[in-house]
């Protein structure tokens, strides 16, 4: 069977070399499915039979797909190859297990626990323990789950894991370790095995049966691995293990997409694949048939800077397409608005679905749902996280919902829960006695809870001040700080993030009312597990892996947040977020849109400092992206013409940012050498000082929300001024946040 016509001449160099250890690089978008499914195809029509095929893929569905796509190619029908061995790692491992079970060393078989079943467990050796006890820090048994079994895939001690990933857990590290063993010893004395220990135990048993695995070498004369690049440590070995003599192993993947280190993948794999199979044939796919020439500019210059690669150039015959644009809006509040107002222009040349809109961390798309919320277009989310369903922020928006209305039954709920001894019932109690007006029955209640009475104070408190969104939220989160801790050990340094961005929208409005009606006005209903016709796309860059669109944007491209912050400082990190951003760019088919704002919202400071744009951006030749900035004033540059104002309800500003492409500082962000406080008004609502502060005016006073009343001492280049605060000293501040006051 010949399938040269239908194949690019690499893609048929992967498919027709069928002997010895072949390691095939995929590029994005290059076809790497047709040609696995091809190579199959043809080892069947050759006389190979279908039984010594071991197909490894990392999704049942994948491989499923490929044989019966193969199948069909064969025209065996729809039924697919029937024979070939395979599936995910973890199948092949248990089937193989099953089937082998005394010689690895469970004589009357075993059982594989699912998560509510390793839950159980564990919690019956936390109480066999003690650990925990009256703690309601201490992690909760899906949490330490997660980091045992990060332990097993990375293969190192669960305390390093703690250390680099969840420092705030570091006081519980030796309770935890000393429930992993305890745990590991109950599911031995019982033959159990959970998910990771499949792989462990089928290398166990491999390696200490050389008889068996000899006979399971012979068994499969082919084996083909497909996203070796996400493969690791225990699956590369394993890999090698099942290797025949003959060297007929075939990996398929793409280095520039490794990016789930987070789970155990190591690079280092597929990058070493040529020196644990002597004799590799290497072949790489760079035919791209997703994206247009411009793109590919784009992300083949993303990957120059890596530090360690397999080069190749991705190309098309798609020469036409806009060059990538790369706007740089004022602020991130601001990048809201105009990345809102981009897909509305998209939408008059994709629909909705075709659209998509990425990011680094799911909070990071908090300010556009709101956005998106208020201009009525519907979206759907993957990864992270909808920002009106994160529990959190439904916790500190409850106290500011029960300050404007006292019978929110829902929110004296959420609140009431933190109170020790008050459930349901009670909670129930309450309420009736509050709607009625009784407040002898909360003065007895009172009286025996010291919470409880601390709570009603406190929202007596906040009732008392005026209805202004950041004051109020600010107070709350600042007492709702211990609660979020406790509430999520796990993950409330991810949590604090979120309630960072809430207090970012919370600055751009003056009117409490209108920013809770606007934070909960509910997206359409939506299945996150399905695409949906007219429905923008949000998601995290890890979820969009595997997928594609017509049109992308991705925000939040400035140093600590894309790269992340802890990536700055160790370079295997920093060199994972360019491989993640590389996978963003390649989603795009036509249209790709990158956001780095040149300020970030700062709780900490009280207000929005300056950002350095993305190392990866700064590295960047001139000629790939068309860059674009938010000019002060209302002569804004042609590309945001169609965005909204702001709602702070002053012109946005320009910040003495650098261009784009400069000299490349690695180990940190640029320095910080003024912090520009957040916005001081809001939709509809300003500051009573006076007219907003313009390049014109004279020296005289004016009105800052966070520092109060200044003497200006300088006025300096792009709109910005020097004043001196009573309180604070000399700050240098931008236009759009200052009231000028009248010097008549």
């Amino acid at each position: 069977m010949d399938f040269e016509r239908e194949l690019n001449s690499a893609q048929h160099q992967a498919v027709v070399t069928t002997e010895g250890p072949v390691l095939v690089i995929a590029g994005a978008g290059s076809g790497k499915t047709r040609t696995i499914v091809y190579r199959l195809a043809h080892l069947v029509a050759r006389g190979v039979e279908p039984a010594s095929i071991l197909l490894l893929t990392f999704t049942r569905k994948a491989s499923q797909e490929m044989l019966t796509r193969a199948g069909l190619l064969l025209a065996l029908g729809s039924q697919g190859i029937s024979g070939v061995a395979g599936g995910t790692f973890h199948a092949f491992a248990f089937a193989t297990l099953r089937r082998y079970h005394e010689a690895a060393g469970f004589p009357t078989g075993f059982t594989c626990l699912d998560s509510s079943d390793c839950e159980d467990i564990l919690g019956q050796c936390k109480t066999k323990l003690g650990l925990g006890k009256g703690d309601r820090s201490f992690p909760r048994r899906s949490a330490i789950l997660g980091m045992l079994s990060k332990s097993r895939n990375k293969e190192l001690d669960v305390g390093d894991i703690i250390s680099r990933e969840a420092f705030h857990l570091l006081p519980y590290a030796e309770g935890i370790d000393s429930l992993g063993q305890a745990y590991t010893t109950f599911k031995t004395q019982h033959n159990l095995l959970d998910y990771d220990d499949l792989l462990f135990s089928l290398e166990r048993m491999l390696t200490e049966s050389p008889e068996l695995a000899e006979h399971l070498r012979q068994r499969h004369r082919y084996i083909m691995v497909d996203e070796y690049q996400d493969t690791n440590k225990v699956q590369a070995r394993l890999t090698r293990l099942l290797a025949p003599a003959s060297g007929n192993v075939m990996a398929v993947g793409d280095d520039a997409q490794s990016i789930y280190a987070f789970r155990g993948a190591s690079v280092e794999n597929i990058l070493d694949f040529p020196t644990y199979f002597p004799g590799t044939t290497l072949i790489k796919l760079e035919r791209n048939y997703r994206s247009t020439q411009p793109i590919l500019n784009l992300t083949n210059a993303i990957l120059d800077g890596a530090a360690r690669k397999f080069d190749k150039r991705l190309y098309t015959t798609r020469e036409d397409g806009p060059t990538p644009e790369c706007m740089r809006p004022f602020s991130d509040l601001t990048q809201a608005a105009m990345a809102a107002a981009k897909v509305r222009e998209l939408t008059a040349t994709y629909p909705l679905h075709e659209i998509a809109v990425l990011f680094r961390a799911g909070y990071q798309s908090y300010p556009l749902e709101v956005e998106l919320g208020k201009l009525g277009i519907p979206f759907q989310k993957y990864g992270g996280q909808k920002f009106s369903e994160a529990a959190h922020i439904k916790d500190v928006l409850s106290y500011l919902r029960l300050a404007r209305n006292t019978a929110d039954f829902p929110a004296w709920s959420r609140v009431l829960a933190f109170v020790p001894g008050i459930g349901p019932k009670t909670a129930t109690k309450i309420f009736e006695a509050i709607r009625a007006g009784d407040r002898a029955v909360l003065g007895k209640l009172a009286a025996k809870t010291a919470e409880f009475k601390a709570l009603i104070e406190f929202l007596d408190a906040l009732r008392a001040l005026p209805p202004h969104p950041a004051e109020l939220l600010s107070k709350v989160i600042e007492a709702y700080a211990p609660l979020l801790a406790e509430k999520y050990p796990e993950d409330y340094p991810r949590r604090q993030a979120g309630l960072e961005q809430l207090e970012q929208i919370a600055a751009s409005y003056a009117d409490l009312d209108a920013f809770l009606a606007d934070l909960v006005l509910e997206n359409p209903d939506q299945d996150h597990k399905k695409a949906r016709e007219d429905h923008l796309v949000l998601s995290t860059v890890h979820s969009a892996k595997g997928l594609e669109w017509s049109a992308v944007l991705l925000i939040d491209l400035v140093d600590e947040r894309f790269p992340s912050r802890h990536a700055l400082s160790r370079a295997d990190d920093l060199e994972e977020e360019r491989r993640l951003l590389y996978v963003a760019c390649t989603r795009a088919r036509e249209y790709l849109g990158l956001f780095a704002p040149e300020t970030i919202y700062q709780r900490q400071g009280g207000g929005c400092t300056p950002a350095m744009p993305s190392l990866f951006l700064r590295e960047l030749p001139t000629d790939v992206l068309d860059e674009r900035r938010e000019r002060l004033g209302g002569n804004r540059a042609a590309s945001f013409a169609a965005c909204p104002t702001p709602r702070t309800g002053a012109s946005a500003g320009q910040t003495s940012q650098p261009p784009l492409r400069q000299p490349i500082r690695r180990a940190t962000s640029a320095p910080l050498s003024a912090k520009v406080a957040a916005p001081g008004t809001g939709a509809g609502g300003g500051s009573s000082a006076g007219s907003p502060a313009t390049s014109a005016a004279a020296m005289g006073y004016c009105q800052h929300k966070i520092f109060g009343r200044g003497k200006i001492i300088a006025i300096l280049d792009d709109g910005k001024y020097r004043i001196n605060f009573p309180n604070f000293g000399p700050k240098v501040i931008l236009a759009a946040y200052l009231k000028m006051e009248d010097a008549s």
